[in-house]
Order: C-alpha cells, then sequence, then structure tokens
C-alpha cells in the first residue's frame, strides 16, 4: 500500500492519531451538556431580570404569583446542573483502537 499512495505506513498511523486527537476535542466542546447548560444560564438569567421587578399587571395575570422570577430561577438551577455534570463527569477520550499487529489470527 505504501508503495502505491506516496506515504509510508508511519506517517497514516500519525495522521490517524492526529484526526483523533481532533475527534476527541470536538467532542469535548460539543458535548451537549455544555450547551443546554450555557442556554438555560443565559435564559434563566435574563428571565430573573424580568422577574426582580415585575408590574401589578403581570402580578394579576399570574394570580399574584412572580412566575418570571421562580421560572427564571429554576432556569438558572438547571442549567447549573448541566454544567457542574459536566464539570464532574467530562467526556471521555476515545480508545484508540490497537494496531493490526498485536490482534490475535482469530479476530
Amino acid at each position: 500500500m505504501s508503495d502505491h499512495s506516496g506515504y509510508s505506513d508511519k506517517d497514516v498511523q500519525r495522521e490517524v492519531a492526529e484526526l483523533q486527537a481532533q475527534s476527541a476535542t470536538a467532542a469535548r466542546i460539543f458535548d451537549l451538556r455544555r450547551i443546554i447548560g450555557g442556554l438555560f444560564v443565559l435564559y434563566g438569567v435574563i428571565v430573573t431580570i424580568a422577574g426582580i421587578n415585575p408590574s401589578d399587571a403581570t402580578l394579576d395575570k399570574a394570580e399574584g404569583v412572580n412566575i418570571n422570577l421562580w421560572t427564571g430561577l429554576g432556569m438558572l438551577l438547571l442549567g447549573i446542573f448541566f454544567l457542574v455534570w459536566l464539570k464532574l463527569r467530562p467526556t471521555p477520550p476515545p480508545v484508540a483502537p490497537e494496531p493490526a499487529e498485536t490482534r490475535s489470527p482469530t479476530e
């Protein structure tokens, strides 16, 4: 294979290792817990700020409950939960497959 493509086996293995490292980095960056947690924190801050100083009309619509404040605080807590979960249980790096030379002939 190395005679026809211009790459040696060492070059191919190095390139595969680099691609696996990039894939692991991308998996950590785009972890859904980070995205969901960040959005809930952002929207939680916005809704909490809206609920800090409610108008009388807003309170009358919600039958006296400051729904924006409570919803915003709930969203903040949920977003913080996702971000803490991400910090405590990070995405494990992918396991590299063992080279073909070390595999047993039965595989």
